[in-house]
């Protein structure tokens, strides 16, 4: 009988939900109408289309016109991003984005495509060893020719979670649109964008047990805005496409779900998450835990074990049944540590060596227990290898 497989990746994605699922299903079969046709199976299509803003605008205390459904977080930060920083320079000529080291790919990416072809300026803010941004920088580096900052809410790689109510009120008290990544927060930071005030806040339903490939980009209203993608009139024009009734049903059930029972999941994660960590730092030599040891997203556990590579001990636990993943962002055969690493001010030595582990819903003590049992020989072998390629 093959060993049952343990999922600790719950950052990377989530399963969906059964009730989400239970949602979704009519909308594929029996109410499969698109919600711009006139008849009345576009205007069950619309009502759900509707109903499901209106639940996502109660989730996070907004106007249910300052919701945009998207593709998922990755084009919520595309948007923010490309769409403030055309509409500023329109508007204003403002030619300087701020953003830090730490960010998302979707984010950085964005930025550096900005900055090589439309011309921006991109200031990267320092971070500390935790990955935190420094309010008195944020404050003195903006400028008056600044289009918009974007600072990461909850870090993928390490689960810092940065003070997103004080640099929105920075930003506010200087004119500066904010966007900020919550992928990762939605799931266990409770948002209320009355009292958060950022202008843009990006999200996507796989992180929290919905479906992949449907997210939100909330948009505070005047905030300028340039749709990239151009065609029909959805979503108040700024973003044109048949909307995906199905998953947008589902992003708005699993939401308020997660809403509902945020406290209820976490408590249940972050005592096993300390229980992972205690454990590996006590039995493991040469290994740190990265990122804030206490303002950390509470089912992220994210650990570097000097001269060992990130890659071979994925296999290796894979291998043996165990899924995590790194925040190294190395390949076979060339190996690099993750700038968000570096950002850190790891050494290589210990960057390349990075583990993320993430726990969920279905994460149990056995579990956890099983995982530790196992790691120090993992990491034995691992170091073995490592010291075989090296020499």
């Amino acid at each position: 009988m093959e060993k049952k497989r343990i999922y600790l990746d719950y950052a990377a994605t989530t399963p969906v939900e059964p009730r989400v699922l239970e949602a979704m299903l009519p909308y594929f079969f029996e109410s499969f109408g698109n919600p711009s046709s006139i008849h009345s199976y576009g205007q069950r299509a619309e009502t759900a289309l509707e109903n499901s803003r209106a639940i996502v605008a109660e989730a996070l205390n907004c106007q249910v016109n300052e919701i945009l459904f998207t593709s998922g977080g990755t084009e919520s930060n595309n948007l923010a991003l490309r769409g403030v920083a055309l509409a500023r320079r329109q508007q204003r000529g403002a030619n300087h984005i701020l953003t830090t080291p730490v960010e998302h790919p979707a984010v950085l990416n964005t930025v550096r495509q900005l900055a090589d072809i439309h011309g921006f300026e991109v200031e990267l803010l320092a971070v500390d060893r935790f990955g935190r941004v420094d309010l008195e920088d944020v404050a003195s580096r903006i400028r008056s020719d600044t289009a918009l900052v974007s600072i990461i809410y909850a870090n993928n790689e390490i689960g810092t979670i940065n003070p997103i109510h004080e640099i929105s009120r920075i930003c506010k008290h200087k004119g500066i649109p904010l966007h900020s990544d919550a992928v990762q927060a939605v799931a266990y930071l409770p948002i209320n964008l009355q009292e958060l005030q950022v202008d843009l806040l990006s999200i996507g339903a796989h992180k929290f047990y919905g479906p992949k490939g449907v997210g939100i980009l909330f948009v505070r209203k005047e905030t300028p805005l340039v749709p990239l993608q151009t065609g029909g009139s959805q979503e108040f024009g700024l973003r044109a496409g048949t909307s995906n009734i199905p998953y947008i049903v589902g992003l708005a059930a699993a939401l308020r779900i997660a809403v509902e029972e945020r406290q209820q999941r976490t408590d249940h994660v972050m005592p096993l998450r300390d229980r992972l960590i205690s454990q590996i730092l006590e039995q493991i030599p040469d290994c740190q835990l990265i990122g804030h040891p206490v303002l950390r997203l509470p089912n992220h556990a994210s650990i570097v074990f000097r001269h060992v590579d990130g890659n071979s001990l994925l296999m290796l636990l894979d291998s043996h049944g165990f899924a995590c993943s790194s925040g190294s962002a190395c390949k076979v055969g060339n190996p690099e540590p993750s700038d968000v690493l570096l950002a850190l001010g790891l050494e290589k030595e210990w960057a390349l060596g990075s583990l993320r582990i993430t726990l969920g819903n279905g994460t149990t003590v056995e579990q956890i227990n099983e995982f530790t049992r196992f790691l120090p020989q993992a990491i034995s072998e691992a170091r073995k290898f490592h010291s075989y390629t090296v020499a």
